[in-house]
């Protein structure tokens, strides 16, 4: 019997580790941290033997395969130690895809990829399609092809996730955008980032398509090199493309074989240029699946915002409370200040993944009227904005941050989280950063 070992205990290890018992193997599952009560009632209740706290080497090294989940970085001693053995590593993603027979639709990206996901699922939902939403969002793909059965997935896939994955394909692959992000995972270098990133393209055919940002140069320098089978759909603010979407006037117009679909751009449920290009994506993945134009409009028209993506919390007193924790990189944040018209409180910072916050500054000092930092060291963040904005405050807890925040705040103000920066120096994760945000707002 084949052993596979799963290193790591969170949502996609265990979904794997219970797809590889589905499938009759010998599974171990290792994680070094703590595996949480959830999980560990999961691998409890479908009989996989595991370990917490530590990494046993006689236990992980016997494996055939082993599958790391996407949080793990390749350079972990106990990987580097599986890799000097000669074991297979792969993903999740790698493993799931073995045993699916659904139609894939992929998305990556810097920035937007969660909106276009949740959209793409929204529009699938509301043709009445047999569909799931797994990767990098919701419930692990693995768990899902183990115990569902849909005819269509809609995966997030982050690069990390993309990382270990050979031979899985994407019918229909996505690429948002992309900016220096995660570099700390990639020796520091862009390119090794881009790479990971086109990972998505992998393995396509001339019957796949491929969507992506025409107007992003670093999309476009590395398609330029590389060959991709795939029946390429590009989306553009800038220009008319043959096939793809593009906008006019005041409409947004996707072409696909022979048809058409146009909306106007003041009837998108999200506002800001980035959900424009989030919108336009979504639309086309719609129109290659066939969708009826009708159903693409109203579901663009009607789709709500994801938690912790630029979600309006409360007005109190007239200030406007905006939970944009996602926003973990400088690119996502000048969105987030691009699309505000309001003055604007910034409650930004974390830990820093090697930002550069120069591309922020002519915003911030266009439109913040203050900022408090919410992170252990703020050291670059005051460096960058010192002088630009009036003032800095400095903060080490949500309910801190949004009483400094609204004590500055006046009538007519946004207060913004959109922190620039990963969450794990003071919170668990983006989204408990977001939730212990909107639990403080609502106690003013």
């Amino acid at each position: 019997m084949k052993r596979i070992v799963v290193l790591g205990g969170g949502e996609s290890g265990v979904g794997s580790a219970i797809l590889a018992k589905v499938k009759g193997f010998d599974v171990f599952l290792s994680d070094k941290g703590t595996i949480s009560e959830k999980y560990v009632k999961m691998l409890e209740d479908n009989g996989i033997p595991f370990e917490q706290g530590q990494h046993t080497e006689s236990l992980i090294l016997n494996a055939d395969e082993v599958i790391k989940s996407p949080g793990i970085p390749s350079a972990a001693p106990m990987v580097e130690k599986v890799a000097a053995a000669g074991i297979n590593i792969i993903s999740e993603i790698e493993f799931a895809g073995r045993y699916d027979k659904a139609k894939k639709i992929c998305i990556t990206g810097s920035n937007g990829k969660t909106t276009t996901t949740s959209l793409i699922y929204y529009l699938l939902q509301n043709a009445g399609l047999n569909v799931g939403l797994g990767g990098n969002i919701g419930k692990s793909y693995a768990l899902q092809v183990a115990t569902e059965n849909y005819d269509i997935y809609v995966l997030e896939l982050s690069s990390f996730q993309l990382d270990n994955m050979y031979d899985f394909k994407a019918d229909i692959a996505i690429i948002t955008n992309i900016t220096p992000d995660h570099l700390d995972r990639y020796d520091h270098k862009l390119e090794n980032y881009v790479r990971a990133k086109f990972r998505i393209t992998r393995n396509m055919s001339s019957d796949d398509c491929f969507i992506f940002c025409s107007d992003d140069e670093i999309t476009i320098n590395h398609l330029n090199k590389i060959i991709v089978k795939a029946k390429q759909l590009p989306f553009s603010q800038k220009k008319e493309v043959a096939e793809g979407a593009f906008l006019k006037d005041d409409r947004m117009i996707v072409r696909y074989n022979d048809s058409e679909c146009d909306m106007f751009i003041r009837d998108l449920a999200l506002g800001g240029r980035h959900n424009v290009y989030n919108s336009m994506a979504a639309a086309i993945a719609g129109k290659v699946m066939n969708i009826d134009n009708e159903v693409i409009r109203e579901s663009l028209a009607s789709f709500r915002a994801v938690e912790h993506r630029l979600e309006k919390v409360l007005s109190v007193g007239d200030v406007l409370y905006i939970n944009d924790s996602k926003a973990t990189n400088v690119d996502a944040a000048w969105y987030a200040l691009e699309c505000q018209t309001r003055p604007v409180v910034w409650i930004v910072g974390g830990t820093d993944k090697g930002n550069d916050y120069s591309p922020l500054v002519p915003l911030a000092k266009e439109k913040v009227k203050a900022i408090v930092c919410l992170g252990v060291d703020n050291r670059k963040i005051h460096a960058a904005f010192e002088g630009v904005v009036p003032e800095m405050h400095d903060v080490t807890s949500a309910e801190d941050a949004v009483k400094t925040a609204a004590g500055i705040a006046v009538a007519g103000d946004v207060v913004l989280l959109s922190p620039c920066c990963a969450s794990f120096d003071l919170f668990k994760n983006y989204e408990d950063r977001g939730r212990q945000f909107k639990e403080a707002v609502r106690n003013l």
